[in-house]
């Protein structure tokens, strides 16, 4: 039997050529007028993806996402709405619809949608039982921990998948943002595309055109050959935007254009291309901030935070440490192919005790170093290493004496030469991390390391 999709649109024009595209695919279409319509049909009929307009004659798309959200939970929806008219495709993706598609429809995006669409798991129409969900369940469980924070996160995960809202994935660095992005892209109907993850602050912004929308051969210097850029290569799949807060403006710019249009023109090149990703972002800075102080556009900020996911600090988990830490040493010990060593009780209480300021990827170095340290089979808290946990931010300001003071330049510089030194000591002399931990940026730190001859 063909896969049906429910078209509402009262423009007879609009209906008949979702008609024919759909027919074209094999597909089969039961039309609708309005809402009532719609739903005296869903009543009677299963369909496979709900296609509808936003403004109708006795409402709007938003309505009856949230009918089939209380009615049929799996049935997809997608919504076509008015040219330019980004907000209201923020409101409906945010309200709970598959996609969006904007007037005039191009029929490639029509196409691409429908058949990512019929990709999800468990639709009203073609779900075989519970075998999907344990599928799902056991790839959530990538996420370690039995806290009620990661059961919330995995539940977030599963739910997120089902969309191609762009999502926004707040959380610390070393916290696993990278892993939740993966996991929305493995279990969502992209999973056989690419996922693309791409660190923002890590690219020169003078490649940055180049690196993200592919040039022309000849373009520019250096351009020996056509090269297609991270949208292209992420076609079909997912592209993972990761320190989006370390893009320039002058990037920022492009960016939303080619979300909103969803083509890019390669440098060089005189023609768009059309593209077929879905966006996810991350950043361990508090974005919304960042809009506030003009470092970060805001409607680019709306663009990409229709939806948010907070993965939670080590520190808001911490009875996840000992699940964690037995895992990445049983780890350990297969990828070196040694016997798998334990931790002492007092080890592992100065673990729980300890902040961890890089998470959970700064557990996985404090084992790793132990590993190496540790001469018998059981991990002591002298093997652990861990840093002090004093702290610049506990010293009494009111303590300062002010007649020790020679010259207040001196004194501040020595308060900045402990602070820098203490945040390269707690990542291991990693300037990078250093510099987030320090809330600056790497080369601000690198001119801070000269200036204040620590080299």
């Amino acid at each position: 039997m063909n896969q049906q999709v429910l078209v509402i649109d009262d423009e007879p024009d609009i209906r008949e050529l979702l008609d024919i595209t759909l027919m074209r695919m094999g597909i089969d279409a039961v039309l609708a007028e309005n809402i009532t319509q719609a739903k005296n049909i869903l009543a009677s009929q299963s369909f496979d993806l709900c296609l509808t307009d936003m403004n109708l004659p006795d409402g709007n798309g938003i309505e009856l996402i949230s009918h089939i959200q209380q009615t049929n939970p799996n049935l997809p929806v997608a919504v076509i709405t008015a040219y330019g008219s980004m907000e209201t495709a923020v409101s409906a993706l945010k309200a709970g619809a598959f996609d969006f598609i904007s007037k005039p429809v191009d029929l490639k995006h029509l196409r691409d949608l429908v058949q990512s669409a019929f990709k999800l798991p468990s639709s009203s129409k073609t779900s075989s039982g519970p075998a999907e969900p344990i599928s799902s369940e056991a790839k959530t469980n990538k996420i370690l921990g039995n806290s009620n924070a990661v059961a919330l996160l995995r539940k977030q995960v599963t739910k997120l998948s089902r969309s191609q809202a762009p999502v926004y994935i707040h959380g610390e660095s070393g916290s696993g943002k990278e892993l939740a992005a993966r996991l929305i892209h493995e279990l969502g109907p992209r999973s056989d595309g690419p996922f693309i993850a791409v660190n923002c602050g890590a690219i020169p912004s003078e490649l940055m055109e180049s690196e993200f929308f592919g040039h022309k051969k000849g373009a520019f210097t250096g351009a020996t050959e056509n090269k297609e850029g991270f949208f292209q290569a992420a076609s079909g799949g997912t592209l993972f935007l990761d320190e989006v807060a370390d893009l320039p403006l002058a990037m920022q710019v492009k960016l939303l254009r080619a979300l909103q249009e969803k083509s890019v023109r390669p440098v060089g090149e005189q023609k768009e291309v059309s593209i077929d990703v879905r966006i996810l972002s991350a950043t361990h800075k508090d974005l919304a901030k960042e809009v506030d102080e003009g470092n970060f556009r805001q409607d680019l900020f709306y663009r990409i935070n229709v939806i948010t996911l907070n993965v939670p600090s080590l520190r808001e988990r911490k009875e996840d440490i000992e699940l964690l830490a037995s895992k990445i040493l049983e780890k350990i010990a297969q990828e070196w192919q040694m016997d798998q060593i334990q931790l002492d009780p007092t080890s592992m209480t100065a673990l729980k005790n300890y902040h961890f300021p890089g998470n959970i990827r700064e557990l996985q170095n404090i084992l790793e170093r132990a590993y190496t340290l540790c001469e018998g089979d059981v991990i002591s808290p002298e093997d652990l290493q861990l840093p002090s946990t004093t702290n610049a931010s506990t010293l009494d300001e009111t303590q300062v004496d002010i007649s020790e003071i020679e010259a207040l330049d001196d004194y501040l510089e020595s308060i900045e030469k402990k602070a820098i030194q203490q945040a390269l000591e707690e990542t291991r002399w990693n300037k990078t991390a250093a510099a987030k931990r320090l809330g600056i940026t790497f080369r601000a730190l690198r001119y801070k390391l000269k200036k204040l001859d620590m080299e």
